[in-house]
């Protein structure tokens, strides 16, 4: 057996080599705190580099941090309570004012009251593991399905495809779905027909809430109740229900604070926002907003779709910042490529 001063060298080696890391990490992720505020915008290629060297680092969870930011969310927006209209916090009778549209108000008559779960739907919260899964090209070829669908709830954006063999990369169990409503006017003409390709389509989701944004623009209200009214007329399994307007202006408002001064904030980001409250450990996957991988790889728009973006970003810069600097901090894990496959 070797000298007992070998193996003491051996463990001296590697606590000096992980302490370099640790000190090389720390000082990537001081770089990504102030770079938020040095400049407006930043190339891609600085991003990237980045990224590049936060992948080399061992991501730590950080109870401490987490339950400070999630205390920090709730004070400002109380997702628990207030992230899904319910009719605990919208009065029957009130004038509820729309997100964008904030001139603009909307009478919660007896009809629309109806249509609102009493109290938020979400009512297993905390749950323990929580997937948000972006629509990036990432995900491509990344092997992340069974690790997505391991997760306890499972968060999606935009009605994406799950099914066939791309379910190996993206999974398939879905427990809430966002639907924009300018994908039901497009795709099924708002439901005034194709009613019935529109249901065969969402099959694929299961028991999953549909969560469409009816109170943040006027245009949108009609069409988000037109989802809600067909999925109750044939009996679906998915329940439809809607953003409240004033947890978006709340959010919206908390980024602002933090350097996030986009028109709107996107829907990826809201939700992600939310399961930062609503759970207790929250990895996001498919989210990358840049035209090539870090080896220089192009990577499509979306994992369903050939379109490569626009060069620069696709989401809006600040918004990455964000997440990356959550992803440092050890609040929330950002899965940048492929995942272990079992």
């Amino acid at each position: 057996s070797p000298p007992p001063f070998f193996n003491r060298t051996t463990v001296n080696k590697n606590g000096i080599y992980q302490f370099e890391q640790a000190s090389k990490c720390k000082a990537i992720q001081d770089n990504i705190l102030s770079s938020s505020i040095k400049k407006k915008r930043y190339a891609e290629d600085y991003y990237l580099h980045i990224v590049r060297k936060l992948q080399n680092c061992t991501w730590i969870r950080r109870p401490e941090e987490s339950t400070k930011f999630r205390s920090e969310l709730a004070s400002c927006c109380d997702a628990v309570h207030n992230f899904i209209a319910s009719q605990n916090n919208t009065p029957l009778g009130s004038n509820m004012s729309y997100e964008v549209d904030s001139k603009k108000t909307i009478l919660i008559t007896e009809d629309i009251f109806k249509m609102l779960p009493v109290s938020s739907p979400l009512s297993a919260y905390p749950f323990k593991t929580c997937a948000v899964v972006g629509n990036g090209g990432i995900l491509k070829n990344s092997s992340c399905g069974a690790e997505i669908d391991r997760s306890d709830f499972v968060f999606r954006c935009n009605l994406p495809p799950t099914t066939g063999s791309i379910s190996k990369d993206v999974g398939n169990k879905t427990n809430l779905v966002t639907v924009n409503p300018s994908i039901i006017a497009q795709k099924y003409n708002k439901l005034n027909e194709k009613k019935t390709e529109f249901l065969e389509n969402i099959a694929v989701y299961g028991d999953a809430f549909l969560l469409l944004p009816a109170f943040s623009f006027r245009s949108n209200t009609a069409t988000s109740f037109k989802v809600y009214h067909t999925l109750q007329e044939f009996k679906a399994t998915q329940r439809a229900i809607f953003f409240h307007p004033t947890y978006l202006k709340s959010l919206a408002q908390f980024w602002r604070t933090k350097g996030v001064k986009a028109y709107r904030l996107s829907s990826g980001f809201m939700i992600t926002s939310a399961a930062l409250e609503l759970c207790e450990n929250v990895k996001l996957y498919g989210f990358w907003p840049f035209s090539k991988s870090t080896d220089k790889m192009p990577i499509s728009h979306h994992y369903y779709d050939n379109q490569l973006p626009k060069p620069g970003f696709h989401a809006m810069p600040k918004e990455y910042n964000q997440i990356l600097q959550l992803h440092s901090k050890g609040i929330l894990k950002l899965q940048f490529g492929k995942c272990e496959s079992d």
